[in-house]
């Protein structure tokens, strides 16, 4: 005989750093929380649970998710995946335990389908717990607001591309498309500029630092020197229609 679950799991998409942009939504099952789990690089706080920091009940039970790999080891080496795999299958199982009685939030920063890493746990969960996704504002859609100007206009197609791609996907990318959104700087950033360069945008490039966050910077590309944060984007504006 089955036994009806009773619990489930919400993942809260909390928008791209600032806590005032987070939906009323996400709000609401953060206050109703008593179990709350996050993903988090081994010995930092995490992302998502900073931007929470003074907002949850007391007495909550919180489930650090710690990756047991970041950028240690490059993706395609077969060890990262194996890692992984293994993080998601163990986090999937202690989810959906956890599911089968009570409600687990799992906090996302920015949207959990765009890029998000609670997009592997979805597909392990399926059909084994109830899933709830709340979206949220996305970290671009921060940084792009941050630079004081619109994305794209009219009929501009807009890209959004991750700088581990290869030098010369990059470069045909840009090459390709009117605005330009890049994830995942960091040690990619002189890649990123050689390709920017080839594809004649260098000089329209800005790169945002941590987007509505407090420590948050704004720069024109050609101004920044020296290493930047992997978390970091750059942007590059269409033109389409623009009066």
């Amino acid at each position: 005989m089955n036994v009806p679950q009773s619990g489930k799991i919400i993942c809260a998409g909390l928008g791209p750093g600032d806590p005032e942009l987070m939906s009323v939504k996400s709000w609401r099952a953060l206050q109703g929380a008593t179990h709350v789990a996050y993903f988090r690089k081994a010995g930092r706080a995490g992302q998502a649970r900073a931007i929470v920091e003074g907002l949850l009940p007391a007495g909550v039970t919180e489930y650090p998710m710690e990756y047991p790999v970041t950028t240690e080891i490059h993706f395609s080496d077969p060890e990262y995946n194996r890692q992984l795999a293994a993080f998601y299958d163990q986090w999937a199982d202690t989810l959906a335990e956890i599911a089968a009685t009570q409600t687990v939030v799992v906090l996302c920063e920015g949207d959990p389908f765009l890029y998000g890493s609670f997009m592997h746990l979805h597909t392990r969960l399926e059909g084994r717990a109830e899933v709830e996704i709340i979206p949220g504002i996305t970290g671009m859609s921060g940084c792009w607001t941050a630079t004081g100007q619109p994305i794209t206009w009219g009929d501009d197609v807009l890209t959004v591309a991750m700088a581990t791609l290869s030098e010369d996907e990059l470069t045909q990318r840009i090459r390709q498309t009117d605005a330009l959104v890049v994830m995942k700087i960091g040690r990619n950033l002189p890649k990123l500029r050689r390709a920017l360069e080839a594809a004649g945008r260098l000089q329209d490039a800005w790169l945002v630092e941590r987007g509505t966050m407090p420590a948050q910077t704004v720069q024109k590309l050609t101004d920044v020197d020296g290493e930047v944060p992997y978390f970091s984007i750059v942007i590059l504006h269409g033109e389409g229609r623009r009066p």
